[in-house]
């Protein structure tokens, strides 16, 4: 039997994007129904969208548990492992396992679609109906976001490992398979900076303040 070790396992951008997409889908959820609070929504959205645009990409050029084809999982081994789940004796899995790559796959899924079709209403196109989308798949992600949470809990106390610290410190322990070589900290620190940079810059050159905004004033001001 193989003795378990810690080994890297999320690299640094993994769990940044990981992280700030929590943060930017939670402050845009909860200001989606305020007009006072819309630039913070838009803001939000943006960088939501300019974080799974990232996770696309690293998802083919990142470190090996980051990329998709680590947590590509067919039906039959997803059943499986949900039935393992049921009878306490799940598989160990480094990376993603297969119930929550289900998870990871829908909510980058949603999130895209719902970026878009959130910028394509901010825009004035697509009318009522994309509209109705943004909002239904913007309550979707929330839906499996309970159940990623769920059952990251539940994996938790099953396996004995706290993989929400694991996301943290990118650690976790394993006895076959081999750590990434890289954490590309570098690359983490710049996704920071730009998230942070354009939060603060947005308000004073968005579409928002310097268009719409504007606008209305022009027409009430004329009126």
């Amino acid at each position: 039997m193989n003795q378990r070790k810690r080994i890297l396992v999320w690299d640094v951008p993994t769990r940044m994007f990981h992280w700030l997409l929590v943060l930017s889908f939670t402050v845009a959820f909860l200001t989606a129904e305020s007009e006072r609070n819309r630039d913070i929504h838009v803001a939000s959205g943006y960088i939501l969208l300019g974080l799974l645009a990232f996770r696309l990409l690293w998802g083919f050029i990142g470190t090996h548990y980051a990329r998709f084809g680590s947590f590509l999982f067919g039906p039959g081994e997803v059943v499986a492992y949900i039935k393992s789940l049921l009878k306490r004796k799940p598989a160990h899995h480094v990376g993603h396992n297969p119930a929550g790559s289900v998870a990871i796959w829908l909510l980058l899924i949603f999130g895209f679609v719902s970026a878009v079709s959130g910028v394509l209403v901010y825009h004035d196109a697509g009318g009522d109906a994309l509209e109705e989308l943004h909002e239904v798949l913007s309550h979707a992600m929330l839906a499996v976001v309970a159940v990623h949470i769920f059952g990251v809990l539940a994996s938790s106390v099953m396996h004995r490992e706290n993989l929400v610290r694991s996301m943290i410190t990118g650690y976790k322990s394993d006895g076959q398979n081999e750590a990434i070589k890289r954490s590309y900290g570098w690359l983490g620190g710049i996704m920071l900076v730009t998230v942070v940079a354009f939060w603060f810059g947005y308000p004073a050159r968005g579409p928002a303040a310097s268009g719409g905004e504007a606008t209305h004033a022009v027409r009430s001001h004329d009126g």
